[in-house]
């Protein structure tokens, strides 16, 4: 039955609106429980007794209204209906959620169709699910925080080089380059810009954010990918200053711009190196 790409399609379109609605608790929850290890980290090699606060983790506690601590009901936790039918407000105090929760949950679902049609039930298929989860995920926890945790690069590097063991995606050897040229080709534009201005142009995680693209899509489709992660960010920075009055100085994450490079070159990236940069797949 999942053999059909339209039915597996669609499975995947309505799995894509649950881990959407999961997606949203990583990005909320995973920055808080960084910054506790680090504080608690710091008491630690200072002798400090640590902060002690409420237990927290991805599974618990439950999901709650920030404002008046309101459980989130099964009923009221439903991918993008629930908030339209509550009509974004919370239902205990009527404060205002944010669009950003449905609309995690309708592009994972859209994105999961997507990579759903054009691999069908493969590993391939399977394995492009996981990898638009994790970017979604640091795409929305690098615009909060312009942080990319490891606990996601890092995993997504491996399980890149796991999957193409079985040539998924490309071959071992070419996601082994892919995954070195990524880092470093990043980390050499981090030295160059830090040596000629004395700043730091980029985090360390966009490096392993990069590192994981190439360890999933081999190193010829780094030039494809920098190309247009630097296009967008190039054009929304502009906007950024332009409309909203952006200051030179205030930083733009990269990552999210990695991200969105990255899955356009998942589903398109072999037609469009063909086509514009000449490389044979």
């Amino acid at each position: 039955m999942l053999a059909d790409p339209a039915v597996f399609a669609v499975v995947a379109g309505l799995l894509g609106l649950m881990v959407g609605s999961f997606l949203n608790v990583v990005v909320h929850r995973l920055p808080i429980m960084m910054e506790r290890d680090w504080a608690a980290q710091c008491a630690e090699l200072s002798g400090e007794a640590p902060t002690v606060s409420d237990p927290l983790s991805l599974a618990k506690p439950r999901s709650r209204c920030p404002k008046c601590g309101h459980a989130i009901t099964a009923l009221e936790n439903i991918p993008v209906i629930s908030w339209i039918l509550l009509r974004g407000r919370c239902k205990g105090c009527a404060a205002p959620i944010s669009f950003r929760y449905p609309l995690v949950e309708a592009v994972t679902g859209l994105l999961f169709a997507l990579a759903a049609a054009h691999f069908g039930f493969t590993a391939a298929g399977i394995g492009a699910l996981a990898f638009i989860s994790a970017l979604i995920a640091l795409t929305a926890i690098d615009f909060d925080t312009q942080l990319l945790p490891d606990d996601i690069t890092l995993p997504l590097l491996w399980v890149g080089l796991a999957l193409n063991t079985f040539n998924a995606y490309t071959d071992l050897k070419s996601a082994v380059i892919g995954a070195m040229a990524g880092y470093l080709s990043l980390w050499i534009v981090y030295w160059g810009f830090k040596l000629a201005t004395g700043k730091e142009g980029m985090g360390y995680g966009d490096f392993k954010l990069l590192a994981a693209l190439g360890a999933w899509l081999g190193w010829q489709m780094l030039p494809l990918t920098i190309l247009l992660s630097s296009l967008v960010g190039a054009v929304v920075g502009i906007a950024l200053m332009v409309f909203a009055r952006h200051g030179r100085n205030v930083p733009i994450p990269f990552g999210p711009y990695l991200a969105a490079a990255g899955g356009i070159a998942l589903i398109w990236g072999k037609p469009l190196t063909q086509a514009y940069l000449g490389i044979k797949l």
